[in-house]
């Protein structure tokens, strides 16, 4: 599997400068890549032009040489909020993707019920969302990506609305549902220690406008542990090239104004 952009730029009408500038990134088949970089750098629309949500003013998205136009099946997307339907029962949310796909109703089940184990909730699986707790909703939109089978799994901070404890242990399964399926993940973060959990690569980006400004492989052996000497090593390093580029956008800024 192949995932590339080329040249992608990208301006909103009501903006005075380019959201986006001259992104160009390969993904490969199976790749953990995690995306870091300031407020502001334009990471979410880069996720929604892989999409297939966002159009690229200039540039394209190409998955296994077949340009990206619109969304589809073969990318899924897994917000910041679970984003789950209120009315239908935990199964039923995760069934829902798979009946606008055509399945009969005993694969839907099948498969629903496959992934809601994979992520510990086949218990829960006739209760309705306002009785789950927040990390547990968004283990409910997790099996619900999962069930797609996509090519691409495209996760925008998805655990920023939850407890430090909560998000620990959702890291914790994601990764090991990863190491599982060995889908290839898009992952959108604020936290560097959350990007070299999960990253095979990290890119950093920067602001005004957005753009890729460096490249990290992270080589440490999985499962990886953050308070490992290394770990705090490659994080420090991250950490301060951030705080580099924060400061070279707020010293932009003022010489804009």
């Amino acid at each position: 599997m192949s995932l590339v952009l080329s040249n992608i730029s990208k301006k909103f009408k009501s903006a005075s400068h380019n959201t986006l500038a001259d992104i160009n990134l390969a993904i490969g088949g199976s790749e953990f890549l995690c995306v870091i970089g300031p407020s502001g750098c334009g990471k979410t629309t880069l996720l929604n032009i892989i999409a297939g949500l966002e159009s690229p003013t200039a540039g394209s998205v190409s998955l296994d040489g077949s340009p990206v136009s619109g969304p589809g099946p073969d990318r899924v997307v897994m917000f910041q909020e679970s984003a789950l339907f209120p009315w239908l029962s935990v199964i039923d949310n995760v069934k829902f993707g798979l009946s606008l796909a055509g399945k009969t109703r005993a694969l839907q089940d099948e498969i629903a019920l496959h992934y809601l184990k994979m992520v510990q909730l086949a218990h829960y699986k006739d209760y309705r969302p306002h009785q789950l707790s927040g990390g547990m909703k968004q283990r409910v939109a997790l099996a619900r990506a999962l069930a797609l089978d996509s090519k691409v799994l495209l996760m925008d901070e998805p655990f920023a609305s939850v407890d430090k404890q909560t998000r620990n242990k959702l890291r914790e399964e994601v990764h090991d549902l990863w190491r599982q399926t060995q889908k290839t993940v898009v992952f959108i973060t604020h936290s560097v220690e959350e990007a070299i959990f999960f990253a095979d690569r990290i890119i950093m980006m920067g602001a005004n406008p957005g753009k890729i400004v460096k490249e990290f492989a992270v080589d440490l052996t999985r499962p990886r542990h953050i308070d490992a000497p290394e770990f705090i090593e490659l994080r420090a390093d991250l950490l301060e090239q951030i705080r580099m580029e924060v400061d070279r956008s707020v010293r932009q800024e003022y010489r804009n104004d």
